[in-house]
């Protein structure tokens, strides 16, 4: 039981359903949904992906862009554990089960506004920026349910000569079970500037809010034949009752349970340029590390006496970093044939190594986040555009990093869909995005610390996997 306190950080399982990095999510518009690349826009979403680009928007006055996607998201963990031989813990001294968490976030909603003179522009964004939503796993995480047989089995080995034997996971019920939701609602302001035909930059901020709440439990039971055992033996030698009579009771070998809110903010300073010759254009936009600390308002906190002290950094009014990394975006894009065809490259780099995170986890990462995307747009006519892109993510991944609670994938995604020019000032945007993801093998070791940090050490393999597919429509409208 020596690790069971991990079982706090389970239920703040983080969900990343949207493109991004680790901690971001870059996936806010319809527009990025069908073609990805968006770093050289000059349309509504540049308010987002592009903010300088709003001074070389076609529509001077008002525009407004309302989007909303929904995204779901299968995280699993396929654990397969291995104990010394002959310790009995397991059948064949093997444990092997694929644990299925689902991700869901049926609404994400982003609202664009914009207003354009020739000369400057002032503009606003909000919507999901981080989280993005629920990951519930139905039978809970390999790790505090080996924790939990590991802890009843070394717990009860003592009690061996009066039982036969410690007590196995064969002998009793294991209930187990987390949910985690996370969201961080961005707003954002900003100022554009055209200097000249060619030149405009954008200085802006974007006030960043998280919360999250996390529920979950360990819970085992001993099964009928073990409390009638346990029962019997506290009858016939009753020096052992005040110990074996608890262990009959329902929930009696294991209970462990949280319910835990998570609240912070912090604010984001953003510049931007954008660099526009004829058909030729280049932007970046640069984002601001953002100092973050989240406050726990935790309304049950339930573990064996004696792990008190492993619980404190989740109790009621503790607070925890989680910075939100600064970010360049570069891009170039290209209209090949004016007012019809056009292609965009873009950069990404995320300085996630330098983002405080609880455990300082971002130490362990090999580099920040690279993110290669490209995307292309063609307009078939002045009624229908089509749209297609594809990104690259590849994060500085590490075994000391990944963990059952908080685990992540290198991954690509393509996206697909169009636009329709309903009339002369009201746009409907229409994509689909799906990403596909790299296993992430993590191999444990006895000489390493074992499984988890489990005691006994014992040797266990947690493979890593995901999938991801996002729908979503929008509408843009000038004023």
């Amino acid at each position: 039981m020596k690790k069971l306190h991990l079982l706090i950080a389970a239920v703040a399982v983080s969900l990343s359903v949207n493109a991004g990095g680790l901690l971001h999510n870059t996936n806010q518009s319809i527009a990025f949904q069908r073609m990805m690349a968006r770093g050289a826009s000059n349309e509504i979403d540049a308010v987002y992906t592009n903010p300088a680009g709003i001074s070389f928007m076609d529509h001077d006055g008002w525009t407004l862009s309302l989007n909303i996607q929904s995204a779901y998201q299968k995280r699993n963990v396929d654990a397969t554990i291995m104990t010394p031989a002959g310790m009995g813990l397991f059948p064949d001294d093997t444990y092997h089960k694929k644990y299925e968490g689902t991700a869901a976030a049926p609404i994400i909603p982003s609202v664009y506004a914009a207003y354009k003179t020739p000369k400057w522009a002032i503009s606003g964004f909000f919507g999901i920026v981080g989280g993005g939503g629920k990951a519930t796993f139905d039978d809970g995480l390999p790790m505090f349910d080996a924790a939990v047989m590991a802890g009843i089995y070394s717990k009860t080995t003592s009690l061996a000569p009066i039982l036969g034997s410690p007590i196995t996971p064969s002998m009793y019920s294991l209930d187990s079970y987390m949910k985690g939701k996370q969201y961080i609602f961005g707003g954002q302001l900003g100022f554009s500037y055209k200097f000249n035909e060619h030149f405009s930059g954008y200085a802006g901020f974007r006030v960043n809010y998280f919360t999250g709440n996390y529920t979950g439990h360990v819970n085992a039971t001993a099964g009928e034949q073990l409390a009638t055992t346990l029962q019997q033996v506290s009858l016939a030698m009753p020096q052992y009752s005040s110990i074996l009579m608890p262990l009959a009771a329902e929930d009696g070998l294991a209970h462990v349970a949280i319910d835990c809110t998570q609240t912070g903010w912090g604010v984001t300073p953003i510049l931007g340029i954008n660099y526009k010759w004829r058909g030729l254009t280049l932007a970046a936009k640069y984002e601001f590390k953002t100092n973050l600390s989240i406050e726990n308002d935790t309304k049950t906190l339930e573990a064996p006496a004696g792990f008190e002290e492993k619980l404190e950094h989740y109790a009621h009014g503790v607070n925890t970093p989680s910075d939100l990394p600064s970010v360049l975006y570069a891009a170039v894009g290209y209209e090949f044939i004016p007012n019809k065809l056009r292609a965009t490259v873009e950069y990404h780099y995320y300085d996630d190594k330098h983002a405080d995170m609880a455990g300082n986890k971002n130490k362990e990462l090999t580099h920040g986040t690279h993110e290669l995307l490209a995307g292309v747009e063609w307009d078939i006519n002045k009624t229908f555009t089509v749209s297609a892109g594809a990104q690259r993510t590849d994060y500085g991944l590490s075994d000391k990093y990944q963990s059952n609670t908080s685990f992540s994938c290198d991954s690509y995604s393509i996206g697909l869909g169009g636009a329709i020019n309903v009339s002369e000032n009201v746009k409907i945007n229409l994509g689909y995005f799906w990403t596909t993801y790299k296993d992430y093998k993590k191999e444990m070791t006895a000489a390493d610390g074992g499984y988890n940090g489990i005691s006994p050490a014992i040797t266990g393999t947690d493979v890593y996997s995901r999938t991801n597919r996002v729908f979503g429509a929008g509408v843009d409208f000038k004023f």
